[in-house]
């Protein structure tokens, strides 16, 4: 599994609103995407890179049980 350079990721903001994202995990703690809560979105991660593109992101809620 490729790891994920944390110095990058918090360089990265929501293509959409520009705002914060926040790492979601698995139950292994592998990071699984980058969430925006202001827009409700989820950008996945794969292979160890950011999908960062409004048409490959998943529905997030922040509120839910992730």
């Amino acid at each position: 599994m490729t790891t994920l350079d944390h110095r990058l990721i918090d360089l990265l903001v929501c293509p959409i609103c520009k705002g914060r994202l926040v790492m979601l995990r698995d139950a292994e703690q592998h990071p699984t995407a980058l969430a925006c809560g202001a827009d409700r979105l989820a950008f996945p991660i794969r292979d160890g890179i950011p999908v960062m593109l409004e048409s490959e992101a998943l529905p997030y809620d922040p509120e839910g049980s992730a």
